[in-house]
């Protein structure tokens, strides 16, 4: 068993990460999961449910790491408010250097995964002046 990886974000952000992720690694050793929260929701309720699902569709038993893109924003508090008991753990600010650590570590625990995810995310940001 593995810790799924669940992306939370804004429309249309969480599904190219992923798409690009697959072109780096085409076989990827996690469980990936996107969850895009719409620009205009027109019932949060039904998006509440939709995340919980896809947060217990991930859970292989070891929890779910959730990525989210922006903290504090709806997609990172819809995360955070609807935990289905198997996420314990979220971490923001997604970007691709963030996403392919998590990757490249498939036999760490959910803890580790996201240190793996801050670390990742930190060193690919680089200030060349």
């Amino acid at each position: 068993m593995t810790v799924g990886v669940l992306l939370v974000t804004h429309e249309g952000v969480g599904g190219a990460m992923a798409a690009a992720a697959k072109v780096v690694m085409p076989s990827l050793p996690l469980r990936l999961g996107v969850f895009e929260v719409p620009w205009v929701s027109r019932d949060r309720d039904f998006d509440a449910r939709a995340l919980r699902l896809a947060m217990r569709q991930l859970d292989q038993g070891e929890g779910v790491l959730v990525l989210a893109d922006i903290f504090g924003a709806t997609p990172f508090n819809m995360a955070a408010e609807n935990d289905p008991g198997c996420v314990e753990i979220r971490v923001s600010g997604l970007n691709l250097p963030m996403l392919l650590r998590v990757l490249n570590y498939p036999e760490k625990n959910l803890r580790e995964l996201a240190e793996a995810a801050r670390d990742g995310g930190r060193a690919g940001v680089v200030l060349d002046a």
